[in-house]
């Protein structure tokens, strides 16, 4: 049994601590707030992610598992392993903070007791895991063998326990090889390749694999655009596209853009980076200059849908968090499009299956309501923000009935534009091909008109 120390309980920590449990090692947790440590202890999660309550209550009553907010508590003399788990929110410039993985290599450094391997797994910028091992070496208070490891993670919100648990791949930087190996060798459990490079490589894969994503996802939204100007049908071009192997199916849905914790700032962190080095990052400005326009051409939509104008509309949005399975709020293109709508006198209503309580606070024109049949009473229109699957589902016929006006924007793309228009639906996707025959451009009046 190794013992692990991981510092930060927060989407990527406590899923790394308690996997780690599961697998057999004993973790502890450590996060300075102690309202999270204390509702840990409770069985409280922090966060919502599928799986992860009884993953960790689990782990907590088989003792592998434990919390603390105390560095001396984490890093007894039988630690041999802490991995750094802190946020890295962007910078003015786009770069990215790394106060929170300075605090934690500084606290790591006067309170380890033995020989130790620090694991980078928050995403860094390239370089940062030399920086750390400088941090270290200049603030133990007596000289104790370390070394540093980048491990950096690719869990995906909502899905993050599972992606641990078979991931695609492994991928450890270290300069020393005998360090990386032992890293390896927590990992081997898990049955996956492992790629053992330099920090500096380890450091960039992350980032270019987060952007190479972005780019998928701002390549179809793109290509989304020109569907509809030609009267293409932008989901049979996504499928069409995603069967030659060289192109894969992935991230090749057009919608809202992305948002989230990780891809809007890991971008932008690395179009910092090669600004800095004196390379201009065409493409990554061009990715995050689409991504951009996705939100404001919600607003838009929808105002053309009701005729030209929002005032004294009520609109209801159907999601709120960035993605399904995940309460995160962070760079949600809900809170965007909330702002817009409200801008243009509309009042506006939202509902969400988890993301409410995180929501509100960051959302204070919105009314939140209890559930989607709610939130269609008296509305003028439906927004689908955020793709949960309960939303697939819904009783079309009654939400038709009581709303105002039975005009949906869907942002996701969830459901059938010719079905839409046969239940009666004003409907409108993306990329759907607005020069067909279907329903998808008209305006209400234009249906009013058609139907009379």
């Amino acid at each position: 049994m190794k013992q692990i120390t991981v510092v930060g309980v927060g989407y990527v920590g406590l899923v790394t601590a308690a996997a780690f449990s599961d697998l057999g090692n004993r973790v502890v947790a450590l996060d300075i707030s102690e309202e999270k440590i204390e509702g840990l202890r409770r069985g409280e999660m922090p966060i919502y992610e599928p799986g992860l309550e009884e993953l960790v209550r689990r782990n907590v009553e088989a003792g592998r598992l434990t919390f603390t907010t105390t560095y001396e508590e984490a890093l007894d003399e039988d630690s041999e392993f802490a991995f750094i788990c802190v946020g890295t929110p962007s910078g003015v410039d786009g770069e990215a903070d790394l106060k929170y993985v300075e605090a934690s290599a500084k606290s790591i450094a006067e309170h380890m007791q033995a020989p130790l391997i620090v694991i980078n797994k928050s995403t860094v910028p390239v370089g940062t895991g030399d920086w750390v091992a400088g941090i270290i070496k200049a603030s133990q208070p007596k000289p104790i063998d370390f070394s540093v490891v980048s491990c950096p993670e690719f869990l995906r919100e909502g899905s993050a326990i599972p992606d641990f648990m078979r991931p695609h791949r492994t991928v450890l930087g270290s300069m020393d090889r005998e360090a990386a190996d032992k890293v390896a060798q927590l990992h081997l459990p898990l049955r996956a390749p492992i790629v053992i490079t330099n920090l500096r490589t380890a450091e960039m894969i992350k980032y270019a694999s987060n952007a190479f994503l972005a780019t998928k996802i701002s390549f179809i939204n793109e290509i989304a655009n020109i569907c509809e100007a030609l009267g293409a049908d932008v989901k049979e071009v996504a499928a069409g596209m995603g069967f030659d192997d060289r192109i894969g199916p992935h991230f090749l849905n057009a919608g809202l853009g992305y948002g989230g914790s990780c891809f809007p700032k890991d971008v932008k962190a690395l179009a910092f980076m090669a600004e800095e080095m004196g390379i201009e990052p065409t493409i990554l400005n061009s990715v995050m200059s689409t991504n951009e326009t996705r939100r404001p051409l919600v607003v838009e939509r929808v105002k053309e849908m009701l005729g030209g104008d929002l005032s004294g509309k009520t609109i209801g949005l159907l999601g709120l968090a960035f993605k399904p399975n995940t309460d995160d709020m962070r760079d949600a293109p809900s809170v965007d499009i909330a702002e817009g709508l409200i801008a243009g006198g509309a009042t506006v209503r939202g509902y969400d299956p988890v993301s409410m309580e995180v929501a509100s606070p960051m959302m204070p024109g919105v009314e939140m309501v209890d559930n989607p049949y709610d939130l269609a009473k008296g509305s003028d229109a439906l927004v689908v923000a955020t793709e949960w699957n309960e939303f697939k589902n819904l009783d079309l016929e009654s939400i038709k009935a009581s709303m105002k006006q039975p005009v949906i924007f869907d942002g996701r793309n969830i459901y059938d534009p010719d079905k839409m228009q046969m239940d009666g639906f004003v409907y409108r996707g993306l990329g759907r091909g607005y020069n067909g025959n279907g329903s998808n451009g008209m305006t209400i009046q234009e249906q009013d008109v058609e139907t009379a």
